[in-house]
């Protein structure tokens, strides 16, 4: 269960921005997230690879940047979301590694009502920091979440 607080469609102002947790990538973490998914690429593996490749070591897979990154911003509106709706503007700006911290600040750029009234349609740009605050990827994600009920508005 969600520990942040129960935030619904009306709850959520173009502009506004939410941080997140933190959350560190241990090499255990980067080594079973390859193992699950079945990767097998030297750059994610080998540090002596990744390193004649220009990288100071292995880097962690995209998706699984991804994948922390949206049990993050999930907590913000985990009892509210009925679908994800689409992934847009993905851009990874910077490598990360196995022992980097990750947080990630939610910013909505856009909200609108949809032809039901139970539900509505927020846009959130997910920004990911490392631990040295470098952004080091953004997506937007299409969302579409409940309306408090009638008798809670």
């Amino acid at each position: 269960m969600s520990k942040a607080p129960v935030r619904y469609f009306e709850d959520f102002e173009v502009g506004a921005r939410y941080p997140t947790r933190v959350r560190a990538i241990s090499d255990a973490d980067h080594e079973a997230f390859c193992r699950l998914v079945g990767y097998e690429v030297p750059l994610f593996l080998d540090d002596a690879y990744a390193r004649a490749q220009g990288l100071p070591g292995r880097i962690c897979p995209s998706h699984l940047v991804m994948s922390f990154s949206t049990a993050m911003t999930g907590d913000l509106f985990a009892e509210s979301v009925i679908a994800l709706l689409a992934i847009e503007n993905a851009r990874f700006l910077a490598p990360v590694r196995p022992g980097d911290t990750l947080r990630t600040e939610v910013e909505v750029i856009e909200k609108r009502a949809t032809r039901k009234p139970d539900r509505g349609v927020v846009v959130f740009r997910d920004h990911v920091y490392n631990q040295d605050g470098a952004e080091v990827f953004r997506n937007d994600k299409v969302t579409l979440l409940a309306r408090r009920k009638r008798e809670d508005r």
